[in-house]
């Protein structure tokens, strides 16, 4: 459930908190003597590297294979510290509809870093120390995450080691070039239980309020509204966390970041879309509300349980990112109107 989101027992993470602590440790102390080496061959290597043919001797693809061996011991230091974490990442991914979109994020965060691979191949490697506290700091939030079992602080910190490793071995111009594939990344985290349920009991009154607003305005039937409950003449509908908005906002976010970044090269227009699924997310689920309402009235209580209320979510989905394309075609409508926009503009505005 999403009231779940903050703290966990120690044994949901993977396992018994020692062995956990054990391999964050083991991780940790092998993630930097690692990262000291690979910064060395970055720094005195990678000249020689670019000029090695892979068909020489042997003593001349040595450096490589080295390398390339340091590589992967990183690789499995990070997924020994990170698999009981990722494991249990995917498993509520899967259990909560909130959070059913993380299975879509890192697909295209790492499809974002496959059409840039051209532009960070041509980035000149400049490794900066910079990245070894950023490393440190990432690793004491996993290790301190897992003493408390909090699992937003061990999840947090893999997108922040990846970006420390990225100024380690590649320096600040490829971190920039990477970014928003990182940033992206985020979208897959999900909130902790403070966090959540600040959001949450807000917009149930939000929507509760501009769905008794609608009811009254069209004025079929009686209407009552009591915090986030409303009360028909029939029966009483509760607007409870799944209708509270907060789903389909993370969904129709994550929708939004996609297909901005697909469809549209103008950063302004880029952020208007994503601000904009705010107010559509709050809209549709107010009619999701308004709608339950009606089928209530004229077909009891059960029409809005069971199957009805799951397609009827399905249905405001589809329609509101219908809403998100119309609002699009009306921002570039607006902003060629009043000259921010140009209607042969290619590039990033």
């Amino acid at each position: 459930m999403a009231g779940d989101l903050g703290n966990f027992s120690p044994a949901a993470v993977g396992g018994a908190p020692g062995v956990l602590i054990q391999i964050c440790c083991v991780a940790y102390f092998g993630l930097t003597c690692q990262a000291a080496f690979l910064a060395n061959c970055s720094l005195h290597l990678m000249p020689e590297l670019l000029h090695t043919p892979t068909d020489g001797p042997p003593e001349a693809s040595a450096p490589l294979r080295l390398l390339t061996w340091r590589l992967l011991m990183l690789v499995g230091c990070l997924l020994l510290a990170y698999a009981p974490v990722l494991a249990h990442l995917v498993r509520q991914w899967s259990d909560e509809p909130d959070y059913s979109h993380g299975f879509i994020v890192p697909i295209f965060a790492a499809w974002v870093l496959w059409e840039r691979r051209e532009e960070l191949r041509n980035i000149a490697p400049r490794p900066h120390w910079a990245g070894l506290p950023i490393i440190v700091c990432s690793l004491a939030l996993l290790v301190l995450g897992s003493f408390g079992a909090e699992l937003f602080l061990q999840r947090i910190s893999l997108p922040l080691l990846l970006a420390g490793l990225v100024v380690w071995f590649r320096g600040w111009p490829t971190l920039r070039a990477s970014a928003f594939p990182l940033l992206v990344l985020l979208l897959a985290i999900p909130f902790p239980g403070v966090i959540y349920f600040q959001i949450v009991f807000p917009l149930q009154i939000l929507a509760s309020r501009l769905a008794t607003w609608i009811l009254h305005t069209i004025d079929l039937f009686p209407v009552l509204r009591e915090g986030n409950v409303i009360v028909l003449s029939s029966t009483r509908l509760e607007v409870a966390e799944a209708c509270s908005g907060v789903r389909s906002l993370l969904s129709l976010l994550t929708i939004a970041v996609i297909y901005s970044y697909v469809a549209e090269r103008r950063v302004l227009v880029r952020w208007l879309l994503c601000l904009l699924v705010v107010p559509i997310a709050i809209a549709g689920n107010a009619g999701r509300v308004v709608f339950a309402a009606f089928s209530a009235e004229m077909a009891g209580a059960n029409a809005v349980e069971g199957w009805g209320h799951f397609l009827s979510g399905i249905f405001l989905f589809f329609i509101s990112t219908l809403l998100m394309v119309l609002g699009h075609v009306l921002i570039l409508a607006l902003g060629r109107r009043l000259g921010w926009v140009h209607a042969n503009a290619g590039g990033d505005q």
